[in-house]
This record gives structure tokens, sequence and C-alpha cells, in this order.
């Protein structure tokens, strides 16, 4: 196995059909395959081990991710947002390396030990010159080499490198993706950052159905709507936040007037049910998604589908209506299981540590070894609990338990019911120390623009649901929550603030 496969079959197959849109720039999956064997020969005759890239999206990074994978050296895309020493920590680790970085990153990184660094630019132009040099038709096909490395987003500790092998990535399209499976009209709006799984997902199912893949490198609703028009753009996967924004300026507008969007994914952190309903009202004919999956899974681990999204929308079933903010359910390749403090296996409605298991479960990180156990499951940190129906609810990291005189208290469960007041547009829920239960649940809210809600309210709101220790005893009303540029909430952040009010 190995992503140079993905690539060869689509410049076979569909060599003259546009495979990456940015800006201007358009390249054929026949083009890309040979920018990639050229960059490719660039890499291998280099001392580098790695091939990083700190970077927006740019035809640069497809072109990166198959060169790397052809030349048999790991892909690791960094965080632009990153400077100083953070920076300097991660680039540390993939050295000896080539980076690709924009222009004006290139003079000040050049110093740093280890490191051949290539402006964005003069990367693309070496790649797709005709009389450079590329390397033989041939590549690796041993399944454990290591096709990604990537950083998670650090959101409860220091950023490690999860190791993805082209078993995992290539088993992952292989079972989740049909070959040649998109009209070749079809394109794939993508604007989550290339440092996340998300990112890297959608460039090698893209390439492996024969979708375009047009790239918006920076994300803002209005520059959205836009280039989906202008490309009329079939597909999508946006992070919970920007779909709020999406929503909101939509609504604004006051018309929608995407004709050509048959299909919209999000994931990546939790959707409010409120944001959703709305979106499929504004979307009827659009066919919704909710893929829940992790960076040590090679993205998507359960998917709640297009008809679960109608059914939950129009049910007047509790239960079935519910589903709407569950993640649906596991992939056929992948197993699920809820486990308790002891590992042991938990019934339907019974909340635990969520564990995994299938061929697209990495589990590994650069230096630290595996997580996966002897049974082949990997913990995943997350809490949730499945339904009678195998639907999965996810709760929020295991970390972020708070524990109130004994009791395990899931702040998911808590956020859930304060979202379902009609004034509340997002919620936080966190622990602080006390003397006397150990830690107190308290709250941060933000307050939908043309309503509002007192402290007293929403306290006797949460209480009528769930029982008087888990409502918080305190609430902080804020102007926003903060989230990280892939959508999940900075719940660090939130506590480091309430502790410091």
């Amino acid at each position: 196995m190995n992503l140079m496969m993905l690539l060869e079959m689509a410049a076979e197959g569909m060599g003259d059909r546009v495979a990456v849109v940015s800006g201007d720039a358009r390249l054929t999956f026949a083009e890309l395959f040979e920018a990639a064997g050229r960059a490719g020969a660039r890499l291998r005759a280099s001392d580098a081990e790695h091939l990083a890239i700190l970077d927006t999206s740019s035809p640069a990074l497809p072109v990166g991710v198959f060169a790397a994978a052809w030349a048999g050296k790991p892909f690791v895309p960094l965080n632009y947002r990153l400077t100083g020493t953070e920076l300097e920590n991660l680039l540390a680790q993939v050295t000896p390396g080539q980076l690709i970085t924009d222009a004006e990153r290139v003079e000040s990184l050049s110093g740093l030990p280890g490191l051949e660094v290539i402006g964005r630019q003069d990367y693309l132009d070496s790649a797709t010159s005709a009389g450079a040099e590329s390397l033989e038709r041939e590549w690796s096909m041993d399944p454990d080499e290591i096709a990604i490395l990537l950083f998670t987003s650090g959101t409860t500790g220091p950023p490690k490198a999860a190791v993805i092998r082209h078993k995992h990535l290539v088993s992952y399209i292989l079972t989740s993706v049909e070959f040649m499976s998109a009209a070749e009209d079809d394109a794939a709006l993508v604007c989550v950052p290339p440092y996340h799984i998300a990112g890297m997902a959608a460039i090698a199912s893209s390439v492996y159905s024969g979708r375009r893949i047009v790239q918006l490198p920076n994300f803002s609703p209005e520059a959205w709507l836009e280039l989906a028009r202008k490309e009329a753009v079939t597909n999508a996967f946006v992070v919970p936040t920007m779909l709020a924004r999406i929503v909101e300026t939509l609504e604004g507008q006051g018309s929608v007037d995407l004709p050509n969007l048959r299909a919209l994914s999000y994931g990546g952190g939790k959707m409010p049910q409120s944001v959703i309903e709305r979106a499929l009202e504004l979307f009827p004919e659009a066919n919704f998604a909710n893929a829940y999956g992790l960076t040590e899974t090679s993205s998507t681990l359960s998917i709640l589908g297009p008809d679960d999204h109608r059914a939950a929308l129009t049910s007047e079933d509790p239960k079935v209506r519910r589903r709407l903010v569950s993640v649906g359910q596991p992939l056929p390749s992948i197993e699920v299981e809820i486990r308790d403090e002891d590992g042991k296996a938990l019934g339907p409605n019974e909340r635990g540590e969520i564990y995994v298991r299938g061929e697209q479960v990495s589990g590994e990180y650069l230096g630290k070894g595996s997580l996966v156990l002897e049974d082949g499951f990997f913990p995943t940190r997350d809490g949730g609990s499945l339904d009678e129906d195998g639907y999965l609810f996810i709760e929020g990291r295991i970390d972020d338990i708070i524990v109130r005189g004994g009791e395990n208290i899931s702040p998911g469960e808590i956020e859930d019911v304060l979202l379902e007041h009609e004034a509340m547009a997002d919620a936080a829920v966190v622990g602080l120390p006390d003397e006397q239960w150990g830690e107190k649940v308290v709250a941060a809210v933000v307050c939908k623009a043309d309503q509002s809600a007192t402290e007293a309210e929403l306290q006797q709101w949460v209480k009528e649901r769930l029982r008087s220790s888990r409502t918080p005893e305190s609430f902080e009303f804020w102007e926003e929550l903060p989230y990280n540029e892939t959508g999940k909430l900075l719940r660090r952040t939130v506590r480091a603030r309430l502790m410091a009010g």
C-alpha cells in the first residue's frame, strides 16, 4: 500500500480531469502525477528525511503529499499560525528535512539547522518544469512506511506527532470511497487547514474518486460562498464554527443561491443543534453528514448520514430527534466499544470512554510508541455512549470530566441541555477547584444576538432536566467562546479565564 497508488490510478483513468484549483492555478491529475515525480526526485536527491510544509493551502500541498510518498519520506504539514519557540520545537523534530513555506518566511527560517527551506512558488515552478528530473515510475509498497506525521492540536497538552502509515490512510480510502465515483464536474471545496487530518483525507479521497479539489486558503463565510458559487462546488467539508458563520451570513443575505451544492459534511468539534437545524432548513436538498474521527485514526470513524439527518429533523420521537447531535454509526470497517475506568465494556446508554478498532487506526506517536492495546482497540480519550441502535454520542474529552463530591459529571451533557434553551448560542462547562466538593460546575455562555437570559433562569432550566448536582453554580456571559482554527473548543482557555474571574 502507498498513497501513490491512488494518484497513479487517477492519472491513468482520468488524467485530463482537473485535479486541483487554487486561485488561477489548475493542475490535471496527469499534471499532478508528473509534478509529484519531479518534486519527489528533488526530495530524494537531498539529505532530507522529511518533507514539511508550513503554509496555507496551495497546489504545493497535494504535490508535496504525493512527492513524499513517491520518494519514501514522511510528509509533515505544520501549523502555519505558529511562530517562535513552539514552531522551532516542531521543526527540530523533522530535521533533516525540506521545508516548503511562503516567500516571506524563507529568509527567517533558512538559518535553522538541518532544513532546506524552499519558497512555495519556487517549489511549484521546479515541480511543473518539463525539463526537471523525475523519479522512475515505482515506489515502495511497504504498508508500514510512514506516510504522514500530523502534530495534534495540543488542546490538552504539548503537540505530539501522530504517525499515519500508508496502510492506515489507504485502507480508510479503499473502504470508504469508490474509485472514479465522482462526475467530471464534481468539485470539493476544501477550507480546513493542511495540518488537519480532514485536509489530508480530503486530498486522498478526492483524488481516488476523481473529484476536483477547490482550495480556499483562508476561510471567511463571504469568501467561502463566493468561491462555492464561482466553481459550482458540489461537495464541502466545514468545522462547526465555519458552518455557524456561513449560516449567519446566508440569513443576513436572505438568499442561498448555491444550486450545485449536493453534499455538506461537518466535523472536528461539537455542532450546536440550533446551527445544524438552521443549516438543514437553508439547504433542504443537500445531503448532510456529520463525520467523527481523530488524527490518530486517519480521519472518519463514524458518520451520521443524510437520511439520519432528515429523519431526526422531522421525527417527533425524542430518541430519534436526539440523534441529530450524535455522530451516527461506525463505518463497517470500524468496531466501537464504550468501556469504564477498569476497561470493562459497557451496555447501551452507559457513559464511558470510546475505544475503536480497525485497519485505519494508528494510535501511534513519534518517539512515544503505540497506545493500541493487545486486543487491537485504541482508547480515544473521548467520552461517550452508544444507544440501542448503535448511534454514537460524544461527550468531550475524558480529561474534561468534572469530579464533584465523587460524582463524575460530563460537561457535554450539561452543554447540550443549555443549548436547548432558546436564548443560547453557545456554552462551555468546566470544573473549578472547590474546597467542599473537590470541583464545582461553572459555565460560560453566549446568548443569541437578539435574546438574553439570567443566571437564575439558566440554573432552573438545567435543574429541571438534570439532577441538581449538575447545575452550574455560576454563569459568565461572554460575547464568544474560544476555539482553535479546526473548531475545537479551547476548554483550558475557558477554565483559565473563569479561574481568573
